[in-house]
């Protein structure tokens, strides 16, 4: 496998290529366009949009403070419900939530864009509206740690300010915003979006947040649980799943989270270089994501290999459909078996009786670069005490795990699909529920 370091530059874009590696997938609304979009919701009585919504945010009320001119209005319904509305309305799958469930989809089999008319309005008031829109209650004299300041964290100590409480965020990260800084690729997330967002959130006052400070090194549960009145614990997924073959140690093979995270953290001007040849193993958004960079970042050629087929995929059909559009190849039924020097040996499988096996006929692909997307999960070995079910934190349905004085959510704990917009709901729910333990 070749030093992915020994490559010099990183190939210019061709024709078929934006102009920067992270341009914006989908640029904001301009006040017409959002106009004639919001103008064609029909602002349905019991909306199936809001039901589809996993925060609840009442869509047709925004969507109507928008087409009256009212923004700041239809972003404090937004930001109400979904204090992360501006990172939701650029990463949401919208395409199998609010806008699936659209009733324009009968009549015109087209919904109303409801994600970005949700970004044009966030947007205009995190970016331009001095005052944070929702005052903090009166001092209750409760001080809560929330560990893990990515979207369930933030979501958790946001409302937990709102109602009068001290917040401590530790996180053990330079940065906050968790995988909407590290993880999410940056075609979804330009303009240092996430950053803006965090300064938004921390805007309301009442939380401190202290980067570096990792559970289990020097933080641990029986000291948060001494120190403070509750804990709220919303560390995701910190490990990766590994392929178990042969030559996954080789140099140039990597996490699809990490080469995330070095293009997104890479200074501006200077993406890190990728290979001529890129295979990405995973069906999952994260491997859409590190695919379409890849290709964005002046890879040759870039495959996206899954072992089932394109109906089992994690990631949705609009997203493989950008993929492919943005010039990735998708493989599916081949499961990797070996890493070699310079390329990368599948067997082809098949699906009998909804059970995957191997077909013994194998191909082989050129690579001096793999990406392995193969899933995430929770690094249990600091959460002492806790119990874990189906690789997750157990909780109830008040997000109590079962130690006392300790909650949990987002992707660390099963209440749903792992998404931003799960994780920013688990955070409100919880708080809501320390809230009532703390003043009950």
């Amino acid at each position: 496998m070749t030093l992915i370091a020994t490559l010099a530059t990183t190939p210019k874009a061709d024709a078929d290529q934006p102009a920067s590696p992270y341009a914006d997938l989908s640029p904001a609304m301009t006040p017409v366009q959002a106009l004639a979009e919001s103008n064609r919701c029909l602002f349905c009585y019991d909306a199936p949009c809001i039901k589809a919504c996993p925060t609840g945010i009442d869509i047709p009320a925004f969507i109507r403070s928008i087409a009256t001119g009212n923004l700041k209005g239809a972003a404090t319904t937004i930001l109400s419900e979904n204090i992360m509305g501006g990172t939701c309305g650029r990463v949401c799958p919208t395409e199998t939530l609010c806008e699936q469930s659209c009733v324009r989809n009968r009549a015109e089999d087209r919904p109303v864009a409801i994600g970005r008319l949700q970004r044009h309005a966030t947007d205009r008031l995190i970016d331009g509206e001095p005052a944070h829109p929702f005052p903090r209650a009166a001092a209750t004299g409760k001080r809560v740690a929330v560990v893990g300041a990515g979207p369930a964290g933030l979501s958790c100590a946001h409302r937990l300010a709102t109602l009068g409480h001290e917040v401590t965020v530790f996180e053990a990260k330079a940065k906050s915003g968790g995988l909407n800084e590290y993880g999410l690729a940056p075609y979804k997330m330009a303009d240092d979006f996430a950053q803006r967002e965090v300064a938004f959130i921390l805007g309301v006052g009442g939380i401190t947040v202290e980067h570096g400070r990792k559970l289990g090194a020097d933080l641990s549960l029986d000291s948060l649980r001494a120190d403070f009145d509750a804990v709220f614990l919303g560390v995701g997924l910190g490990s990766n799943n590994r392929l178990g073959i042969p030559g996954e140690e080789r140099a140039g093979v990597e996490d699809a989270t990490a080469f995330i995270e070095r293009v997104r953290q890479a200074p501006p001007g200077q993406p890190p270089a990728v290979g001529s040849k890129v295979v990405v193993i995973g069906g999952g958004n994260t491997a859409v994501d590190a695919a379409i960079q890849a290709k964005r970042l002046g890879a040759e050629d870039v495959t996206l290999v899954y072992r089932r087929g394109r109906a089992q995929m994690g990631a949705t059909a609009w997203e493989q459909e950008l993929a492919q559009t943005e010039g990735v190849v998708l493989k599916t039924f081949a499961a990797p078996k070996e890493i070699g020097e310079t390329s990368i040996t599948f067997e082809r499988t098949r699906l009998t009786d909804g059970k995957l096996a191997g077909t013994g006929e194998t191909f082989t692909l050129q690579a001096d670069m793999v990406l392995k997307a193969v899933g995430q999960k929770l690094s249990a070995d600091t959460l002492d005490g806790l119990q874990v079910t189906g690789g997750k934190i157990a909780i109830d349905d008040a997000y109590r795990t079962t130690l006392a004085k300790v909650w949990a959510g987002g992707d660390c704990v099963a209440t749903g699909e792992d998404l931003t917009v799960q994780s920013v709901q688990d955070g409100k729910l919880a708080a809501r529920a320390i809230h009532s333990h703390l003043t009950a």
